[in-house]
């Protein structure tokens, strides 16, 4: 019983409930309080996230020696295959189920939160998408110019950060994670919004887990390996995906949940997460391509053309790719296709950016999940195609 509640799982429910108890009975003063903390917080593992990403992608990349250049291109095929076919899926139930919808629009009626007492501000070393980069440089030319000084250095920093990730992240996160539900129930964003939009949210959801159970068996079916030794790990990482709304915030978990796995190799996985969780986003782009399909009929009378809508969803997975794997990111780096494709205007963009907000965190959570799906398959090419691993055992957390 005693390791039950010392889990992370747990933690991150109590955090979730807690949050939401207390955001429903707080008074203003205390809220002032509640979030200036979640922003400390949210500072701190930001500030943390390319630490991460540099820590664990570029000494993997050395461990991976010639095939680097090989399994980098793999990476982003599947990932950007796994969105599109998502959307299309989504394109699909959107033109069967959005015509018999009954939907309330309304979303009138949040409270305005207090902003912060103070603001302690932790910028990043560097943007998310910019650590990615160096660390995909800095791997790939320690691995050409075989420098075993700095292959050695570049794993040395990967033990600090695992140290990092294990000593300050994840005990920071229940506590973060109630504080953002706090937010949100004291707002009303859990009590008014959800249910005039639940319909659809429902929907949506069931395609996550629906594309979910497809990806794992792909993965499976390819890699010869059981999915579930994968999928079973990683309820903590969709918990705290859910309340961080945030791909990277979520990579510390996510990493742990992976190599607790029997069937991914550890290079692999200390590759392809940091990898997935900032350019596969198959939830979010599910989500937005059905969205925006019930807001143009909403608004506009009209479920964009079939062919307006392919070329919506192929532009839409490669903005995925570029897109920042924080809350909302996706939306926010796709405004250009929504305005300049489907010609929505003011009032259903800012439709649109509401109703994303609120499964957010559910999106959020698929591409997690799916990341494991990806580097299983990652994990049967390398052995399909004899890329032997160098990577030494490194204990979960």
């Amino acid at each position: 019983m005693k390791k039950i509640f010392s889990s992370l799982p747990f933690r991150l429910i109590l955090g979730i409930a807690v949050g939401i108890i207390c955001g429903l009975v707080f008074p203003e003063s205390v809220m002032k309080v509640i979030v200036t903390l979640q922003y400390i917080m949210g500072q701190l593992i930001t500030f943390c996230v390319p630490l991460i990403i540099i820590g664990f992608i570029a000494p993997s990349i050395t461990k991976l020696g010639a095939n680097a250049s090989r399994l980098l291109g793999v990476a982003v095929v599947i990932a950007y295959v796994s969105s599109i076919c998502a959307a299309l899926m989504s394109m699909g139930a959107g033109y069967a189920l959005i015509p018999h919808l009954s939907i309330d629009t309304s979303v009138e009626g949040l409270r305005e939160l207090p902003g912060v007492v103070f603001e302690l501000n932790i910028p990043q070393i560097m943007p998310v998408m910019s650590a990615l980069v160096l660390s995909v440089l800095i791997g790939l030319a320690a691995t050409w110019t075989k420098s075993q000084r700095f292959i050695g250095l570049l794993a040395e920093f990967q033990d600090i950060v695992l140290d990092i990730v294990k000593k300050v992240i994840i005990p920071v996160l229940p506590f973060y994670i109630a504080a953002t539900f706090c937010n949100l129930s004291f707002e009303g964003m859990i009590t008014r919004q959800l249910p005039a939009f639940l319909q659809i949210i429902l929907i949506v959801m069931l395609g996550h887990y629906i594309w979910l159970a497809v990806l794992y068996l792909l993965a499976g079916a390819y890699s010869k390996k059981n999915p579930w030794e994968v999928l079973r790990h990683y309820g903590p990482a969709y918990l705290t995906a859910v309340g961080t709304m945030s791909s990277a915030a979520t990579l510390a978990v996510a990493l742990d949940c992976a190599r607790k796995s029997k069937v991914l190799r550890h290079d692999m996985v200390s590759f392809g997460i940091p990898l997935f969780a900032n350019i596969h986003l198959c939830g979010s782009v599910l989500t937005e391509v059905f969205f925006v399909m019930t807001i143009s009929k909403m608004l506009y009378g009209s479920i964009p053309s079939v062919g307006t809508m392919v070329l919506f969803c192929l532009l839409l997975g490669i903005f995925a790719i570029g897109a920042p794997g924080v809350p909302g990111g996706t939306v926010m780096a796709s405004l250009g296709l929504i305005t300049g494709i489907l010609l929505f205007g003011d009032e259903g963009t800012g439709l649109m950016l509401a109703i994303f907000a609120l499964q957010d965190s559910f999106g959020t959570a698929c591409n997690v999940t799916g990341d494991g799906a990806l580097t299983l398959m990652l994990t049967g090419y390398a052995e399909k195609h004899g890329l032997k691993s160098e990577e030494r055992e490194t204990p979960v957390l």
